[in-house]
């Protein structure tokens, strides 16, 4: 209901200001490769290098540069010391030969008019093995605009085609060639030798009139710094009644390109090109009926409102408030796993602002009528968008790199969702304050009560040591914390024993828990163990409730700052945890339903935020109770640590010390 219109901040872009030049010479040149490349996977005998090859050629008869970048598959294992390093941080596979490394085939237009400080780089992963129909159809568009962009006057950024070899994924070919373009390595102590490669040596042959040398397809050639990135995708899913499109913005730990690089794209793709927008959302709130009836309900007080006064515009319709909320929450979500929804993540890891553009044609793949149709009008969206970025003095800052999708043409901004995540853990620190002070109070109570004794220097100690009373908290505290680092460190230690299921990994991981929580117990002071007197059990409590909020406020205040989806959403559980956590046998023993409510809440929330019962009543709502693993929630781990999410730190060194605390405040014996 807050959200804001999309506009275009930076007055340079322009999108849509000037007259698009591709046409059908450069549509009947991709069609051209899109022949070859489907023929070359017919045909028997062909090696896995052909497609590389038939790429090198194509960008050579334009009068582009072309190179080869080499890159060996890397494996994903998980290490403490990567979350504060790039993605890429992987281990080299062993036995790596030549016909197991990744190949990108790339071209470069040098800007005829610039000084070559600044480039535009345009992405198509494809699977060289056997290049798929969709897939042909990506790099017939990226070409087309390709072999545009050498014909233009108007250029003035350096445009780099990267044709990423998806064999190990399209993220780990991208990811690798950002990597040597930003590291550059002198020698090749770590690459595989081009000449004792004889399965290699077909890319090097060129036709007669194709006059280029071995090395230099072999050195890797670099443009200037880049501006902005588009990863060009067509989709496999046939559309029934028109051609749409889809944008993937979300990198790693919730980084987000400028709005500016989405807006330009959405504008030019529905005013422009007439594709139809398609937006993720969390399809089943679609269908809830509490949401519509939310819906139904702020749509009738806008009613109102708007009888009062026409001028006041509040409220909104209730089809526009579901279909918005369920929008919302797929973009929180996506943002809080902390994976990119694409190869496009790895250009985030070096600030650079990309997007990946999925197109989904409504033909069937066969009918050439409307596959030209298809790539014309692909081919001059991402060329509006390249003369927009084009334009550009300076990188992207004009609009916001902090916001939440809401539609395709609303977002919430950074300034509006802070204030809903304020509100939300503000009354942590207000409760350990009135928490502190109620236990010091009730300490002096205490004290009143006893008969008074003549002053000397002990009774003053004691009366100061009374003081630090805290601090037997706080090292409770700080045990389940320390505890949590250590479970977050087993995955790595349980990753080098082989040949175990991922069931077993978490009944080991598990049982390793509960064992490093006894043996830290025992070493530092078991956070379990009952105080000596019945007055001390009841202070104690409150001093350990003021800790635990105390700790959940800042450890949810510095995960905003890394990622604040992933605060937003764990805020709802942390924050209910720590406000209602009160022990179980005080509540028991005053009996009255406002008691007995309370620790029914406890004890359901106790449940529901367990983070392995968290994850699979959430996979149970979206697949079903049926589907349900043990070795589900360890694929999950295993995932978030791969990508180096901070979710993983968050779970571990945040969420989960939290449950164990306020499990402790229950089970509290005063």
């Amino acid at each position: 209901m807050f959200a804001m219109n999309t506009y275009i901040s930076e007055n340079a872009l322009m999108p849509g200001s000037a007259n698009t030049m591709l046409s059908g010479q450069e549509v009947s040149e991709a069609n051209d490769l899109v022949k070859d490349l489907k023929g070359l996977n017919s045909k028997s005998g062909s090696t896995i290098f052909g497609s590389q090859q038939i790429l090198a050629q194509y960008i050579s008869n334009l009068g582009a540069e072309v190179n080869y970048h080499r890159f060996q598959p890397q494996s994903s294992q998980f290490h403490p010391l990567h979350f504060f390093s790039s993605p890429d941080s992987g281990i080299v596979q062993d036995n790596v030969s030549c016909m197991t490394q990744g190949i990108n085939t790339v071209g470069i237009i040098r800007a005829p008019q610039a000084d070559g400080k600044e480039a535009i780089v345009l992405v198509t992963p494809y699977n060289p093995v056997k290049t798929s129909l969709h897939e042909t159809l990506s790099l017939g568009i990226a070409y087309s605009i390709f072999s545009l962009l050498t014909q233009v006057s108007w250029l003035a950024k350096d445009i780099v085609w990267l044709a990423a070899d998806s064999r190990y994924g399209e993220y780990a070919a991208v990811s690798a060639w950002l990597r040597d373009y930003h590291t550059p390595s002198f020698g090749r102590s770590n690459m595989i030798d081009t000449y004792t490669c004889a399965e290699t040596n077909v890319l090097y042959e060129f036709e007669a009139n194709h006059v280029t040398e071995k090395e230099s397809l072999d050195d890797f050639k670099r443009a200037g710094t880049m501006a902005a990135a588009l990863v060009i995708k067509v989709s496999n899913r046939s559309e029934h009644f028109e051609d749409s499109l889809s944008v993937y913005a979300e990198a790693s730990n919730g980084q987000m390109p400028n709005l500016d690089l989405i807006n330009i794209v959405n504008y030019l793709a529905e005013h422009r090109q007439g594709f139809r927008i398609k937006i993720e959302k969390f399809w089943p709130l679609l269908d809830c009926k509490w949401l519509k009836f939310l819906g139904e309900f702020f749509e009738s007080i806008g009613k109102f409102i708007r009888s009062l006064n026409p001028e006041w515009k509040f409220g909104m319709l209730a089809s526009d408030y579901v279909d918005g909320t369920a929008t919302l929450a797929s973009s929180l979500y996506y943002q809080a796993v902390g994976i990119p929804t694409g190869s496009h993540g790895a250009f985030r890891d070096y600030q650079i602002d990309a997007i990946t553009v999925e197109m989904s044609p409504k033909f069937s793949s066969g009918v050439k009528v409307r596959r030209d149709e298809f790539i014309l009008r692909g081919g001059r969206l991402i060329e509006g968008v390249v003369r927009s970025v084009n334009n550009l003095l300076e990188k992207f800052h004009q609009s916001f790199f902090l916001y939440l999708m809401v539609s395709t043409s609303k977002f919430v901004s950074v300034g509006v969702y802070m204030i809903a995540f304020a509100l939300l853990v503000a009354p942590l620190p207000a409760v350990a304050a009135s928490l502190y002070s109620y236990a010091n109070n009730s300490n002096l109570t205490l004290e009143k009560i006893e008969p008074a004794a003549p002053a000397n220097s002990d009774d003053e100690l004691i009366v100061s040591l009374r003081s630090w009373k805290w601090l037997n908290a706080a090292k409770r505290v700080f045990v389940v914390h320390l505890w949590g680092a250590v479970v977050s460190l087993l995955p790595y230690f349980i990753s080098q024993i082989p040949g175990y299921s991922p069931t077993t990994n978490s009944i080991i991981w598990a049982l390793l828990s509960l064992l490093t929580l006894l043996i830290l117990s025992v070493i530092l002071g078991s956070p379990l163990s009952s105080t000596k007197s019945y007055e001390q059990r009841i202070q104690e409590w409150a001093f350990l409730k003021a800790m635990t909020t105390s700790a959940a406020f800042i450890g949810l205040c510095l995960m905003s700052v890394i990622n604040f989806a992933t605060a937003e959403l764990g805020a709802f559980l942390v924050v209910s945890m720590c406000l209602l956590a009160h022990p179980l046998k005080l509540d028991l023993v005053a009996g009255n339903f406002k008691a007995l409510s309370r620790a029914a809440s406890n004890l359901v929330l106790g449940f529901i935020a367990f983070p392995p019962v968290t994850f699979f009543l959430f996979k149970a709502a979206l697949q079903g109770f049926d589907n349900l693993h043990l070795g589900d929630f360890w694929n999950w781990m295993e995932t978030l640590w791969a990508w180096n999410s901070a979710t993983f730190l968050y779970l571990g060194m945040v969420h989960l010390p939290c449950w164990v605390l306020c499990t402790q405040i229950l089970l509290h014996p005063c």
